[in-house]
């Protein structure tokens, strides 16, 4: 299988190579947990990215495109899924920063046209953090699209009182990211791709893939095998738009590792992003990130990234105040489209951190196996 590595010095980080595994050293890790996953998988195409001590490693895999056999590099565009919520969430907390909004205020204050309905009682957080009070998964079929989206909230009626249930749901917390765009006076992809984006440093990171990028885009793959790319949808953008790197993505985890090389709003963005609000079971529910003490086990790490964690209600009791980041934890978020799966982890407080993106969505468990192994191979 073809593979490659290689290394992108962070000069503002960069650390001696003699705190990290070498590349010799990694690279046998990581072989040995993707090469068996995507002949399981039938996998076509996957990329790795490594963060440790201020240097990132890439291994990649197999192709981008059955028809055109490009290979995948660490510069191929892979659809994120639902990772891209992170990205909202850091937008929401930029528009607190910048005083746009606050997460304390009622949704319909920031979209006249839903006064009058349940958001007028539900606050921007609760949306963030999918305690609405049971918005769904996904939008049902006749809303799902921008016509009919304001429609099926003005009409929606809580199954909980707000703020007692987490429901994992796509609505949720893709209205907080429209609204927060909303307040920032831009169309979201605007406010993602010529506000956020570029003060992230994330030059290869978009909603909408430039046509000359495209030659970049890899295809996605079904279950069937079959040629496939995200579809328009309600709230696509804010919930699951995203299309980036791996070498954007460890830029992207180096920023949220290290706040404090970023402009002020931004530094205030992440930590109102990696605050905690709520526990359920052992996971803390942050804001588009979900985090867990560190080390730990890989079976709690499986179970905390679960098909139950996704789609049932779980009864919250939230913090009396937000919990700023720990000490020693591990912050991740999973994603997933029709073609394409994705994962990001990582531990601040050990400067380690792990991208895997696939053209195909395969399940969770084998990608936070993969990323467990990896992370457990780096010294702390």
């Amino acid at each position: 299988m073809r593979h490659s590595v290689r290394s992108l010095a962070l000069s503002s980080l960069l650390l001696s190579a003699g705190h990290c595994l070498a590349d010799s050293d990694l690279r046998p890790v990581v072989n040995a947990s993707v090469e068996p996953l995507m002949q399981q998988q039938g996998i076509t195409g996957l990329s790795v990215a490594v963060i440790h001590k201020g240097q990132v490693q890439y291994f990649n895999y197999g192709l981008a495109s059955r028809d055109t056999r490009q290979p995948v590099t660490e510069n191929t565009l892979f659809e994120v899924g639902s990772v891209s919520k992170t990205f909202a969430a850091t937008l929401g907390g930029y528009a607190q920063a910048t005083g746009k909004l606050k997460l304390t205020d009622p949704a319909a204050q920031h979209l006249p046209t839903l006064k009058g309905s349940a958001l007028e009682r539900i606050s921007l957080l609760q949306l963030a953090t999918y305690t609405a009070g049971g918005l769904p998964l996904q939008f049902p079929q006749a809303a799902d699209n921008a016509d009919n989206m304001l429609s099926y909230f003005q009409h929606w009626t809580p199954a909980y009182a707000p703020g007692t249930q987490r429901l994992y749901s796509n609505p949720s917390i893709g209205l907080f990211g429209y609204l927060a765009a909303r307040s920032l006076g831009q169309p979201y992809h605007v406010a993602m791709e010529q506000t956020l984006l570029p003060k992230l440093g994330l030059k290869n990171t978009y909603v909408n893939v430039p046509d000359e990028q495209k030659p970049r885009y890899a295809q996605g793959y079904d279950k069937q095998d079959k040629p496939v790319r995200v579809s328009p949808g309600a709230l696509d953008s804010e919930a699951y738009g995203i299309k980036t790197t791996a070498r954007d993505l460890a830029h992207y985890v180096i920023a949220n590792m290290h706040p404090q090389t970023l402009e002020q709003p931004l530094q205030q963005a992440i930590a109102t992003a990696h605050s905690g609000y709520y526990q359920v079971d052992g996971m803390t529910q942050a804001l588009g990130w979900e985090y867990y003490p560190y080390p730990i086990a890989l079976q709690a790490l499986i179970d905390g990234n679960s098909t139950p964690m996704a789609m049932q209600p779980h009864a919250v009791g939230w913090f009396a105040t937000p919990h700023a980041q720990p000490a020693n934890v591990l912050y991740n978020k999973t994603g997933s489209t029709g073609g394409f799966g994705a994962y990001v982890a990582y531990v601040p407080a050990q400067d380690k951190g792990v991208v895997i993106l696939a053209n195909r969505n395969y399940p969770n468990a084998e990608r936070v196996k993969v990323a467990h192994a990896i992370l457990s191979a780096l010294a702390p």
